[in-house]
């Protein structure tokens, strides 16, 4: 299957023009759309999470967008499962798909596989958690630093989750997090040809700008409230929310919640740039490209 078989991979950071190039992709080669956005599988979390709208929705065949519930636990690898499964699907009645988005790690399973981690270890990370609400994040950044430097200057440090999951491995195992991310890239039935998109970073960081500026006039605020409650859960753990999350606990005033939101997503898309960087065959456009990537992508089909 996978001479005739094409997978697009689109890739870049938040606010750069991923959901436009999706959809124009998918209408001019007539395929369906996979949402490799760990923030938009989410059914309770929706203006924070820049979803397409009802009508984009509506214009191709998307999949793994707001279905699932926010109570439910999900990691890379089940994305990795259920999205092979749906491309298999697709690739019986198709020769292309589409996956776009901006968590890397859940494009990486789809694209290559995940590695074998060591079992989880649930006192322990029990006890990192305990840590990590009665101290802070710092004493978790300090360990992971001296336990596993390589991944340490990976990792979002602002990501106590994944800081809980490297500490548990490193504790549990007395190796290294980072050493059991060999990446052995897994065979998969599909060619992949992977698209990254870029601004110069004064534009996307107006872009950046101006999406918060609309999120917060379409009632980010508001939807925020609602999930305060909820505010410990993993899926929740993301920018555009924490800081409001703070700002309700009285942490500092909506002016500054208003700069922590601009300002945390600018370095959100920073993160998400570095990791993409350093991942291997992507080819890299503005999006105003739009006809070279088609030209590009079509040339790789023929030529593979």
């Amino acid at each position: 299957m996978a001479e005739n078989k094409h997978l697009f991979v689109i890739v870049g950071p938040t606010a750069v023009g991923k959901t436009a190039l999706s959809l124009s992709l998918a209408r001019y080669f007539a395929t369906e759309i996979i949402s490799a956005d760990a923030r938009q599988f989410y059914q309770e979390m929706n203006i924070g999470t820049a979803k397409p709208s009802p009508a984009e929705l509506n214009q191709v065949p998307h999949h793994f967008i707001h279905h699932l519930s926010i109570h439910t636990p999900y990691s890379a690898g089940h994305f990795e499962q259920a999205a092979l499964a749906q491309l298999a699907h697709i690739f019986q009645q198709k020769n292309t798909a589409i996956v776009v988005g901006g968590s890397g790690l859940y494009i990486r399973a789809l694209c290559e596989g995940m590695d074998e981690m060591p079992p989880e270890s649930p006192l322990l990370r029990a006890q990192l958690s305990q840590q990590w609400q009665n101290e802070g994040l710092a004493p978790l950044q300090a360990q992971l630093q001296a336990l596993d430097p390589l991944y340490f200057a990976q990792v979002d440090l602002q990501n106590p989750h994944r800081l809980i999951r490297a500490l548990e491995v490193c504790l549990s195992t007395g190796k290294p997090y980072s050493q059991f991310r060999a990446r052995r890239p897994a065979l998969r039935p599909f060619q992949l040809h992977k698209i990254g998109l870029e601004l110069p970073r004064e534009a996307l960081y107006a872009r950046i700008d101006t999406r918060m500026e609309a999120m917060l006039a379409a009632g980010l605020r508001q939807e925020a409230e609602t999930l305060y409650a909820h505010r410990q859960l993993p899926a929740l753990q993301t920018v555009g929310y924490t800081e409001i999350f703070d700002f309700l606990d009285g942490a500092y005033d909506w002016e500054e919640c208003v700069r922590l939101l601009k300002r945390n997503s600018r370095r959100y898309a920073k993160r998400q740039l570095t990791w993409f960087r350093r991942e291997a065959g992507i080819r890299w456009f503005s999006p105003e490209q739009e006809p070279d990537i088609i030209t590009h992508l079509e040339q790789q089909m023929m030529d593979s």
